[in-house]
């Protein structure tokens, strides 16, 4: 049995999780791969402060290239998160034949086109199932169980905390700013919450679907990307009465020979697989040409799900240098549609609700304006009022452009009887 070393670079909470999953599992693997994983050194620019897990002195270290030049170690973790320096520790680590095992979203949503590249003309293997979903094993699956299917579509609930407070703001009552503050009460939102709540955690990993799915290298800018932050729970009962549940989903769709690559808070039917995953939990939903429809639903962080995903990459490697010497390469793409669709070309259904003074002709005017904008209303309702002589109107339309709804939108919000800006939310079916 070949003894595998590796070589850690980060050593913080998800990293304390992976060495202690290798320490506590370590003849529970090497009986289930027949591969012995021995960590060789952690390296972190803090080795001082004390860890939930205990590892000898001798091999923690400051020094980057204990880790990158020891030709004895095969296998480099970083977990460091971050863009730089984690891009050019990845590259020199496979500059020095050293396969990768990463977690971080936002340096391959940045940068993965390049650092795959590199691996593949080095015949190196990186490992990244932990950057999607935390312990739910959606890069496996896309890479190699279904390398058989075209996919038409891949919807994701990917960020725990965003999930977490729409759900609470639908099951508890609460409003936005409460739910976000009971999530960080509970230890499932950071202090500053923001790449959570504006959707760019989801936009980060939307980006590296994509180029699984479609191998399509979009980088986080060419994602259209809304936040939760302005939805309201008048919006989400209004949702719930129509038979729809309201998630922030990161959507990949393809549209004919383009793709649309978009993150925003969305109206699903209540009949949707998805509809019904709330709490912390993630799932992602995928269409095949073979294997039809797929739910793949787990914990989608945290230091367990997420070190059961390092580690699951970390043997996988194993197993190729133990047996050939070698890897398997990082992942094969080729761009199977032409373009990335704008987000204005995007054709959908939206939800959307008006602030209107309550007299007579209001909503023929807007209804008018709609018209006019080749808007079709497929229902409306008046609602109670929110305040003195203000109601909201509440509309589904039938399919719509993007652009036709927002020219519509910007004339209507204009008008001297709406008196608060007007929501729109997307539907998917």
């Amino acid at each position: 049995m070949k003894k595998i070393n590796i070589g850690l670079i980060g050593f913080g909470h998800i990293g304390s999780g992976v060495i202690k999953a290798l320490q506590s599992k370590r003849a529970f693997l090497k009986d289930k791969s027949n591969v012995d994983i021995n960590i060789a050194r952690i390296c972190d620019k803090d080795i001082k402060t004390k860890r939930p897990v205990k590892v000898s002195k001798n091999i923690l270290t400051k020094s980057l290239g204990k880790v990158l030049y020891d030709p004895d170690i095969h296998i480099v973790v970083e977990l460091m998160g971050g863009l730089r320096p984690a891009k050019d520790i990845i590259l020199e680590g496979l500059r020095h034949g050293k396969h990768v095992v990463t977690a971080n979203k936002a340096l391959l949503a940045d940068s993965g086109y390049e650092i795959f590249n590199l691996a593949n003309t080095l015949g190196l293997t990186v490992g990244f199932e932990a950057s999607v979903g935390g312990g739910i094993p959606i890069i496996k699956s896309l890479r190699d169980g279904f390398i058989a299917n075209r996919f038409e579509l891949i919807y994701g609930i990917i960020n725990g905390t965003s999930n977490f407070i729409l759900s609470e703001m639908a099951e508890g009552g609460h409003n936005f700013k409460d739910a976000l503050a009971l999530a960080q009460e509970n230890g499932y939102a950071e202090k500053d919450p923001r790449m959570d709540i504006s959707g760019m955690d989801s936009n980060n990993k939307l980006a590296i679907l994509a180029l699984l799915g479609f191998g399509v290298p979009a980088r986080p800018s060419d994602i259209y990307t809304e936040g939760i932050a302005e939805i309201e729970p008048g919006d989400i009962q209004y949702a719930k009465e129509l038979g729809y549940s309201v998630k922030l989903l990161a959507i990949a769709k393809r549209s004919r020979d383009a793709l649309e690559l978009r993150v925003h808070p969305t109206l699903i039917p209540k009949s949707h697989l998805l509809a019904n995953v709330n709490g912390v939990y993630n799932a992602i939903f995928v269409k095949g040409d073979l294997i039809g429809e797929n739910l793949f639903y787990g914990e989608g962080a945290g230091a367990r799900p997420t070190s059961s995903a390092v580690v699951s990459d970390i043997i996988g490697i194993a197993r190729q240098v133990s047996c050939c010497g070698r890897g398997q390469g990082a992942i094969a793409f080729k761009k199977d549609v032409r373009n990335i669709k704008n987000i204005d070309e995007v054709k959908t259904r939206y939800y959307i609700r008006f602030s209107a003074i309550d007299k007579p002709g209001v909503l023929a005017k807007i209804a008018g304006i709609l018209g006019k904008h080749n808007i079709s209303i497929a229902t409306v309702a008046q609602k109670d009022k929110m305040a003195a002589k203000v109601v909201p109107i509440v509309m589904m339309t039938h399919d719509a452009l993007e652009i036709d709804l927002a020219k519509a939108l910007k004339e209507i919000d204009n008008l001297n009887v709406i008196k608060r800006k007007t929501v729109r939310i997307r539907v998917e079916n």
